[in-house]
């Protein structure tokens, strides 16, 4: 079936089985202003506002104040934050009809229909924007989401991936031109082996330069899959934007990275954890393989003391999960475990997912706190995550872009 007739039919299926409790599908943002007060408010960039109002306008903050009287949603004690980022997930990765990763049997149309529902998930649990470094199907996925014709989180995509298949240099920069050409956002590139398979270097530092060179000279930036230390530091060396994963990296790649002002997205929090707990639904899949399960298992708890040392090394982590199969909507698991298990403070985990991850996608003037100016994108949790990092998985408000998508009563007390 033709890729246009795909958006058309999960629109459909939106429109014939409406959410329930509280959620709300609304295509535009409303007509004049519009008011949300909570107890505290949490603005993205390290400040907290107490008994706080943010008045909206045309889909844009106006203000931030602590004003009295009536406004239109009162969310009483909540916590009121940016709508939160995950700049790494793979929108489309879904289990299928059968039950597993493989979607063995699924139509194109069974397939668009599973990333819609991924996309509706992540959104009502609070995530505003993510980054998907995917497939070329995230086009037409992105491109409804941007239109206001399906709700979903605003999508940024790399519609594929290169690797050192890809071929040489010159190969290399002939791949960025064709992805800037599709409507790619950034680009990604696989710099080493999966963690499955031990993650070695697979690039040379000539790769690397080549592409993230060329680019820089499109006007887009890199994600860099690189397990090893090595990996890691070939990417920075290259010039790349941001490296992914880094199971493996050590003091020295950690301290480049940092020098040089790369980005680093360790995902400690879900994407091996969620392997483990579906493992039925991945082994046998690919190398998906039971040593390749051993090499998960064993890096969940060493990833833990890998982020304490990026901490100290004081380079820049966004937040980012690589959700796949099993992890959509589930991504605020990464903020929590880098709170209880790495060690971080709650509220630079929280700028990790808002502020400092719009940065990472170039999207700081436009997303990721809440100030005037900014998209209303606005999440509400029940409880404070500054005293309960897992309040975060609490979402009883979403608002994306002004629209609102979730707005679920207080809960008993």
């Amino acid at each position: 079936m033709r890729r246009f007739l795909l958006v058309p039919l999960a629109i459909a299926l939106m429109a014939v089985c409406p959410p329930s409790g509280g959620h709300t599908l609304l295509a535009q943002p409303p007509s004049g202003t519009v008011t949300v007060r909570a107890a505290r408010v949490l603005d993205g960039r390290g400040a907290t506002l107490q008994n706080a109002v943010i008045e909206i306008a045309g889909g844009r903050i106006v203000r931030v104040d602590q004003r009295s009287g009536p406004v239109t949603y009162d969310l009483g004690t909540a916590t009121l934050l940016p709508g939160m980022i995950d700049t790494h997930v793979h929108i489309g990765y879904h289990f299928g009809k059968d039950g597993r990763a493989s979607n063995e049997g699924e139509t194109a149309v069974e397939m668009a229909l599973f990333a819609a529902e991924n996309a509706w998930v992540t959104l009502i649990n609070g995530i505003t924007t993510v980054q998907s470094a995917g497939a070329l199907a995230d086009k037409d996925l992105r491109d409804a989401i941007n239109r206001g014709v399906l709700p979903g989180p605003r999508i940024l995509s790399s519609l594929g991936s290169a690797n050192e298949r890809t071929g040489d240099p010159a190969a290399l920069r002939a791949y960025v031109v064709k992805q800037k050409a599709a409507g790619a956002d950034f680009i990604k590139i696989f710099a080493s082996k999966s963690i499955r398979d031990g993650g070695a270097p697979t690039m040379t530092l000539e790769q690397l330069q080549a592409a993230c060179d060329e680019a820089k000279a499109q006007g887009l930036r890199t994600l860099v899959h690189a397990q090893s230390a090595e990996a890691a530091i070939l990417g920075t060396k290259a010039g790349c934007t941001q490296i992914e994963h880094g199971a493996f990296v050590n003091d020295e790649a950690l301290k480049l990275m940092a020098e040089k002002g790369v980005y680093f997205d360790p995902n400690i929090g879900l994407v091996l954890q969620n392997y483990v707990e579906n493992k039925p639904r991945f082994l046998g899949i690919g190398n998906y393989t039971e040593e390749g399960f051993a090499f998960m298992e064993k890096a969940i708890p060493t990833n833990y003391p890998m982020f304490k040392k990026a901490l100290a090394s004081k380079v820049r982590m966004p937040m980012g999960t690589d959700a796949v199969a099993g992890g959509h909507g589930q991504n605020a698991r990464e903020i929590i475990a880098r709170v209880k298990n790495g060690g971080q403070a709650p509220m630079d985990a929280i700028i990790g997912a808002t502020s400092l991850a719009a940065e990472s996608m170039g999207l700081a003037t436009r997303i990721g706190a809440l100030a005037p100016g900014l998209q209303a994108d606005l999440v509400a949790v029940d409880g404070n995550p500054l005293q309960d990092i897992e309040t975060l998985r609490r979402v009883r408000f979403v608002m994306k872009g002004g629209v609102v998508y979730r707005n679920d009563p207080a809960p008993a007390r």
